[in-house]
């Protein structure tokens, strides 16, 4: 799959964001290294600390559906109602998600459109990280 097609995934989950409270639309599309794509969209509560970005909605699915080996994540948010504008890179929580099931050379795709992207690396979004090798594991 290329970055462009994996960035119209993602945009196309921004559409069922749940965001009535920070009023921005996050999608995200994670590819696995089978080829398989599972998206995921921010939904917020209004307790806040039980919200959960599109990154992790699109991680937990996959490990949930009993994937690990995961290549690449495209990542677009911005107000909802409107196209995407600036890139949204992701929060720390996912970063550290991200560190748990990724190697540090994952990349990491943010888009504003399917024209207009970066590509990064997860060790270059989260250096001396904190993961499982840390633990003796």
């Amino acid at each position: 799959m290329t970055d462009t097609e994996l960035i119209r995934r993602a945009l196309e989950a921004r559409r069922f964001a749940w965001c009535p409270y920070s009023g921005i639309a996050v999608g995200a599309a994670l590819l696995c290294s089978d080829g398989t794509v599972f998206t995921g969209c921010n939904i917020e509560n209004s307790s806040l600390g039980a919200t959960n970005c599109a990154e992790r909605t699109a991680i937990f699915s996959a490990v949930a559906a009993g994937h690990r080996d995961f290549s690449a994540i495209a990542i677009c948010g911005g107000p909802s109602g409107s196209a995407p504008s600036v890139l949204c890179p992701p929060c720390g929580i996912c970063r550290q998600v991200m560190t748990e099931f990724c190697s540090p050379d994952f990349r990491v795709i943010l888009a504003v459109s399917d024209q207009d992207f970066t590509v990064s690396t997860l060790s270059a979004l989260l250096p001396s990280s904190f993961g499982p090798s840390d633990l003796g594991k």
